[in-house]
C-alpha cells in the first residue's frame, strides 16, 4: 500500500490518493506499537483534529485502531488547536497523541502528526521505530468500531479546552489582556484558532474582530493556511480599514503565530521569534538558553550574547527543536516557519500562547507593533531584514539538485564573501557580520526552499537569487 514517511513533522498526503482511511488505520497502528514497546500504552492517548477535509472521521478512524490494540484514547469533541492536544498529554498523563492536521499545507492534503508523554514531538529516532512498525496492509490493523469502543469506556469523548485554558491564566495575565483596551483583528486562517481570541480576551474593554473565522477547508483567498504572506494580505489590509492596533495570525492548526502592526506590515518569522524572545529576556527578565534551527535569525545570537545566555542551533523541525528544549529547559526554543516554544508550557509550539505574550509585550511597553520592531534595532545597534523563495519540485528532480548545492564551496555570495558554512541541515553559507544564506529542501512537501537574512536590505534580493544560481535555477 506503499511506505509512509514522516517528514519534518508528522506524515503528510493527498487527500484520497495517499491519505486514506486505509492508511491512517496503518499508521496508527504503527504508533500502537510504538506505544507498547516504549510502556506507554497503559497510560492512553490523546486524540485531536483540525478543520480540513474529513479530519474527524479520520481521527474517528484512528480512535477505532487505537481501542482495537486495548489503549485508551481521549478524542477531542471538536476541532481543537494543536498546542491545546500537546498540553492535554501532560494534563492527561497520556502516553502520547495523534493529531490529525496537515497544519499549512495546501487544502488538498492532510496529515498525522504524533506526540510523546511531554507533549512533544517525537525525535528523529522515535519516528524511524513507528515508520518500522506500520504494517503493509490495512488488515494488519486492529479495530474496534467507535461506538462500541465507547461503550467499552475505551473511547472517552471530552472537552480539552477548559484545562488549557486555566493552564495560560498561570503564564500570562489573560484579566490583564482583556481589559487593554485594544481594537485587535485575528486571522485565524479557517483554521482551529477561529473563535478562541474572542473567548480568551473579549467581554471587557477590547474591541476584537475576525476574519476567515468560518469553516471552510478550502480557503478561500489564500493558497495554504501558512501565516506568511500573500496568504495574509487581505488580513493585512483589513487591519488599516479597521483601525485595528495589531493583527494576530495563526495556521489552520493554531501552532503557528504571526502579527501584523498597525500599518498593515507584516512582522516576519524571525522578527517576530527575535521580539518574544527580548520580551522574555527585557520585560519579564527571566534568564535560560535560546533554542532556534539553522533557518532561524542571527538576531537571537546577538540576545544570548547581550544577556548571557546560552544558544543552541538544530536542524529544521520540533522534532529536532523539542529535544533539545527539554535537554536545556530553554527559555524560548522556535524555528523560521513561525512557531515558538516557551518555558512553562509543553516543549511544542503554541501560537496562541505567543500571540498573548505579544499582546503583553505591547502592554507592558506601551509601544505599538511597529514600535517595538524599531526599539528591537535600536538596542541590537542594526537592522535585519529576511526573505524566502519556494521552489516546487518534482522528486525525480532532487539528488541532481541537492549534489549541486552539497558542492557548492562559493567564495563570495552576492560579493560578499562567504567566511563559513553550515551543513546542519542543508547548506547555509554566513557572510560574516552581513547575514547568511540558506538553501534546503522541505521536509513536509516537494519544496526547495531559499532562504536569507541580511543586515543591508539592498542585499535581499541579491543574495536570494544567487542562492537559486547556486542550486542550478
Amino acid at each position: 500500500m506503499g511506505d509512509i514517511i514522516f517528514g519534518t513533522d508528522g506524515w503528510r498526503a493527498r487527500i484520497a490518493e495517499d491519505y486514506t482511511f486505509d492508511n491512517v488505520r496503518r499508521v496508527t497502528q504503527g504508533f500502537a506499537e510504538y506505544l507498547k514497546t516504549h510502556h506507554l500504552a497503559d497510560r492512553g492517548v490523546v486524540i485531536g483534529y483540525d478543520r480540513r477535509f474529513g479530519s474527524s472521521s479520520f481521527a474517528e478512524a484512528a480512535a477505532e485502531t487505537m481501542a482495537g490494540n486495548g489503549i485508551h484514547v481521549w478524542l477531542t469533541r471538536k476541532n481543537t488547536p494543536t498546542p491545546v492536544i500537546s498540553y492535554s498529554v501532560v494534563e492527561r498523563e497520556a502516553g502520547g497523541a495523534i493529531n490529525i492536521t496537515a497544519s499549512h499545507n495546501p487544502p488538498a492534503d492532510n496529515g498525522f502528526k504524533v506526540r510523546d508523554p511531554q507533549g512533544a514531538a517525537i525525535s528523529p529516532e522515535g519516528l524511524a521505530e513507528i515508520e518500522a512498525a506500520i504494517p503493509e496492509s490495512a488488515t494488519d490493523a486492529r479495530r474496534l468500531s467507535l461506538d462500541e469502543a465507547v461503550g467499552k469506556e475505551l473511547v472517552t469523548v471530552w472537552d480539552p479546552d477548559p484545562a488549557y485554558i486555566a493552564h495560560l491564566e498561570t503564564l500570562v495575565d489573560v484579566k490583564r489582556l482583556r481589559n487593554a483596551g485594544m481594537k485587535i483583528l485575528v486571522e485565524p486562517m479557517w483554521g482551529n484558532a477561529a473563535g478562541w481570541f474572542t473567548r480568551l480576551l473579549g467581554g471587557g474593554t477590547n474591541t476584537i474582530w475576525e476574519i476567515h473565522a468560518e469553516h471552510n477547508p478550502l480557503f478561500p483567498e489564500m493558497s495554504r493556511p501558512e501565516p506568511i504572506e500573500p496568504n495574509i494580505t487581505p488580513a493585512l489590509r483589513k487591519t488599516v480599514e479597521m483601525g485595528a492596533d495589531v493583527l494576530l495570525i495563526n495556521d489552520g492548526d493554531a501552532d503557528r503565530m504571526g502579527i501584523g502592526d498597525e500599518g498593515g506590515q507584516y512582522v516576519d518569522q524571525l522578527r517576530a521569534f527575535s521580539l518574544l524572545a527580548y520580551y522574555l529576556l527585557e520585560v519579564r527578565r527571566e534568564r535560560g538558553p535560546i533554542v532556534k534551527t539553522v533557518s532561524a535569525s542571527s538576531m537571537l545570537d546577538r540576545l544570548a550574547q547581550k544577556y548571557g545566555v546560552a544558544l543552541y542551533e538544530t536542524g529544521v523541525g520540533f522534532k529536532y527543536v523539542a529535544p533539545k528544549v527539554v535537554e536545556v529547559d530553554a527559555l524560548i526554543g522556535g524555528e523560521e516557519s513561525g512557531g515558538y516554544a516557551f518555558r512553562g508550557n509543553v516543549p511544542e509550539r503554541d501560537g496562541i500562547l505567543g500571540n498573548l505574550y505579544f499582546l503583553d509585550f505591547m502592554l507592558q511597553t506601551g509601544k505599538t507593533a511597529s514600535q517595538l520592531v524599531t526599539h528591537l534595532f535600536d538596542t541590537l545597534g542594526q537592522a535585519y531584514y529576511y526573505d524566502r523563495i519556494d521552489v516546487r519540485f518534482p522528486a525525480e528532480k532532487r539528488p541532481q539538485t541537492q549534489s549541486l548545492i552539497d558542492n557548492a564551496v562559493p567564495t563570495h555570495v552576492a560579493g560578499v564573501p562567504v567566511t563559513d558554512i553550515v551543513t546542519i541541515d542543508g547548506r547555509k553559507f554566513i557572510l560574516g557580520d552581513k547575514g547568511w544564506l540558506l538553501i534546503r529542501f522541505s521536509g513536509t512537501e516537494p519544496i526547495m526552499r531559499v532562504y536569507c537574512e541580511v543586515t543591508d536590505k539592498a542585499l535581499v534580493q541579491p543574495v536570494l537569487q544567487a542562492g537559486m544560481r547556486l542550486a542550478g535555477l
